[in-house]
């Protein structure tokens, strides 16, 4: 199974599992045409997440891995049972591998991206997609090499309240910043990559 269908299977048990009763939780004035006694996704969120990223150089054979985490803060808009927003976050990465002399590795990145999900009631179904920056990092012989580019991103979710003010989420993202020329490797690089994390944002 491979891990991007192994995100979609805990995206669909994460979804099946949710039991809070919407009628608990809270309401928020931010929520357009929502009924009183539902819950409310709309409004401003701060939370952090946990991840794992996975991907390849282009113009190399290194597939960078590793442990991610980091914060992300946004805000949602309500209308029924669709719900509009805007997130950004900045992860810190230990994604790293290394081919023949050459070491890549990708320190940090950040997205800046628009989301548009469905809700039934405590539990909402997104889609994302927007900016990616961040930087690709070479070594070789004792001599680095880092550029810091932009590009893109894409990606699908859930997201679940389970207590007032709380909510949990799984999320996969692909990344694809663009190519720029290495002196180390005497050509162009670029990094893409997938990650699946999970995270946790409180709603004010």
């Amino acid at each position: 199974m491979s891990k991007a269908t192994l995100g979609a299977a805990v995206i669909a048990v994460l979804c099946a599992t949710a039991s809070v009763q919407a009628a608990d939780l809270p309401y928020r004035p931010y929520t357009v045409n929502q009924p009183l006694n539902g819950y409310s996704w709309a409004g401003p969120y701060l939370g952090a997440n946990l991840g794992y990223g996975w991907g390849e150089v282009e113009n190399n054979l290194a597939r960078p891995s590793g442990f991610q985490g980091g914060v992300q803060a946004g805000y949602n808009w309500q209308s029924g049972q669709f719900v509009f927003g805007i997130e950004g976050d900045i992860q810190a990465s230990g994604a790293d591998d290394r081919f023949a002399s050459w070491k890549f590795s990708n320190p940090w990145f950040g997205t800046i991206r628009g989301r548009v999900g469905y809700a039934m009631n405590n539990v909402l179904l997104y889609g994302t997609g927007g900016l990616a920056f961040g930087e690709l990092k070479a070594e070789s012989f004792g001599l680095t090499e880092t550029h810091t580019n932009a590009g893109w991103t894409v990606g699908a979710g859930a997201e679940i309240g389970f207590a007032p003010n709380w909510s949990a989420k799984v999320e996969y993202l692909f990344v694809d910043l663009s190519r720029d020329n290495f002196v180390l490797t005497g050509t162009s690089n670029s990094l893409n990559f997938s990650t699946i994390r999970v995270g946790v944002n409180y709603h004010f």
